[in-house]
């Protein structure tokens, strides 16, 4: 038999772990987003993001895994904006630009939520680019993400398609849109040549507009 008490108290403590862990977790995350975005994946050990987590090298471990398959994890958190990876179709601004009937601003929708997940991932992009040459896995990651991203843009283009007001075929507003919103793009505009976050958003939205939609009626 048991008693109501014992089966809160369980609860409790079964909360309590959970709430544990998850802020181990996050401290794991943040602490090695700083040191790779300081020192680089190659010089970065896993016992020196343990040392800044404050917790032991086999908790990050448990917590987190590798190191590849924590970088993953860096990857796909600063693309979903959250302490684990979400699906594009589950992403906030994808439903919104899904519920957004025209073009113009179901690209405005994207040019905003792109601005602020590359605040996120293009640093880690540039670690990346470093590291890959050494570290294959990373290369492998990020030709997986490229290849993810290009398969979005082409149901994003299909979704612009749908109004009518495509001037381009939907393979090559995909491409465009692909090539544009990359990390790449974002780095030559806002940290090489010193563009604001929100003139390159607003460069971003105005140039898909431009190029890929015909004037509206």
């Amino acid at each position: 038999m048991t008693w109501d008490g014992e089966a809160v108290k369980r609860r409790y403590d079964t909360t309590r772990r959970r709430e544990a862990a998850g802020r181990t977790r996050r401290a794991v995350i943040d602490a090695a987003t700083e040191l790779f975005l300081e020192q680089g994946y190659a010089v970065t050990t896993m016992a020196a993001i343990a040392r800044r987590a404050g917790v032991n090298t086999d908790t990050v471990y448990a917590s987190v895994g590798a190191k590849p398959a924590l970088f993953r994890l860096l990857v796909e958190t600063a693309l979903s904006g959250r302490d684990h990876a979400v699906p594009a179709e589950e992403r906030d601004y994808v439903r919104a630009m899904r519920a957004e009937p025209d073009p113009a601003g179901k690209l405005a929708i994207y040019a905003g939520a792109m601005t602020r997940i590359h605040a996120r991932l293009a640093p880690l992009f540039a670690v990346l680019q470093t590291a890959a040459p050494s570290a294959p896995e990373l290369g492998d990651l990020w030709r997986e993400i490229a290849e993810r991203r290009a398969a979005n843009m082409r149901l994003l283009a299909a979704d612009l398609s749908a109004t009518g007001r495509l001037r381009v075929d939907v393979d090559e507003a995909a491409d465009v849109i692909w090539a544009t919103n990359s990390p790449e793009f974002y780095l030559l505009l806002v940290r090489d040549r010193g563009w604001a976050p929100e003139r390159y958003e607003r460069w971003l939205a105005g140039s898909w507009t431009r190029l890929l939609l015909h004037a509206e009626p």
